[in-house]
Parts: C-alpha cells; structure tokens; sequence
C-alpha cells in the first residue's frame, strides 16, 4: 500500500469527504448483481443482499464453534465490498478474467482512516487461517446454499447439483452440520409452519 497523507487523498480530499465517498462505495453494491443465477437460470441477488445476510450466518457460525462472533461477522460484511469496483464474476467468468480485488479495496479505503482495518479483513480471509476466517468462508458458501435450497424447492433441479459443489467446498464441522441441516428443511417452514399453525384455521375471520 502506498504511503499518503491521512488528511488529504484524491485531488485534495479531505477525510469526512473520503469517509462519504467510501460509503456511497458501499451503497453501488446494492446495484452490483450476483451474476452466477444467469446460469442457474433462476434467482437473483445483489452483492449487498448476500453480504448482509453472510454476516448474520458468520455470527451464528462463530457463536456455534466458540469462535468471536463479531470479528466474523465484520469479515463476511466486508468480503466481497471490492466487488463495488469489479464486479462479481462467476466462476466461468474466472476462467477468463483476472481482476485486483486487494488493490481495489486499497483504493477504495484511502484517505478514509479505515485502510488499516480494511486490509487487515482482507489478508485474513485471504490467508485463511484464524477460525473466524474460515468460518466466514463457509458463512459466504452458506449463504449460497441457502438460495440454492430455496430455488431447489421451487422446481429448479439444477440447484440441486450447484448444492453438491458447494457443499464441497465448506471448511468447518459447523458449517456442514448447518449445511445438513438446510438440505433437510424447506424454505417455508419458518412462516408456514409457526409460531401459530392454527391461524392458517382461523383466516378471513374465522373463530
């Protein structure tokens, strides 16, 4: 990382306007597509729905394993924030795309205050070899998972086979017992069946 001045970056930029631009950075991943479900040929997410809901799992992950809960969740929050400047590719787009994800959460944190927290997150899941690191790795598959669960239970038999690939690719025994767990629970249960089964008895006002 190159050295700069803290209180001025990018044509004169001082911090509180750095901080701004950062989180208005954060803000395009609401606009950055998931691009993998082209394949799948159904759903679709932004980068910033999957990351919110990463961080919940890495914080149940990490609560499971006796692992710090918070420290895994501020590494699935941020995972893929250099998405904002590259995009998402997927894996066939891997095949002929190379990018710099370090260098572009480098840039994106200049000036902020926030470069030191910032690249830490990243050589950390990169290096992955705290147990919050690997947690928050399977927290990012889990997530996946999850939607493919959901597309699976639609009708969507692919799903099914992207399933059996990302299952591959979990680290941790909690992981794969949560892992388990989604396979065998379907996506509704947690509306259709509760907290009160009896009002689907009761609707249109009857007593």
């Amino acid at each position: 990382m190159t050295a700069c001045n803290p209180q001025l970056n990018l044509q004169g930029r001082g911090r509180l306007k750095r901080i701004v631009d950062f989180l208005n950075e954060a803000g395009m991943l609401r606009l950055t597509p998931r691009t993998g479900y082209q394949f799948l040929g159904t759903g679709n997410e932004n980068v910033a729905e999957h990351s919110f809901r990463t961080a919940i799992i890495g914080y149940v992950l990490a609560r499971m394993a006796g692992a710090d809960p918070s420290r895994t969740a501020m590494l699935c929050l941020f995972h893929d924030f250099h998405e904002a400047r590259i995009g998402d590719f997927n894996y066939v787009n891997r095949i002929y795309n190379t990018s710099k994800p370090r260098d572009a959460v480098v840039h994106a944190a200049e000036g902020t205050g926030l470069e030191v927290d910032m690249l830490e997150f990243w050589d950390d899941l990169e290096a992955s070899q705290t147990p919050e690191a690997q947690l928050a790795h399977d927290a990012d598959q889990l997530d996946l998972i999850l939607n493919l669960k959901r597309e699976l239970d639609l009708g969507n038999k692919y799903a099914g086979k992207w399933m059996e690939s990302a299952l591959e690719r979990l680290r941790t025994e909690e992981g794969r017992e949560l892992a388990k767990t989604i396979a065998e629970t379907d996506h509704t249960d947690w509306w259709f069946l509760g907290p009160d089964r009896a009002w689907w008895e009761r609707k249109n006002g009857k007593e």
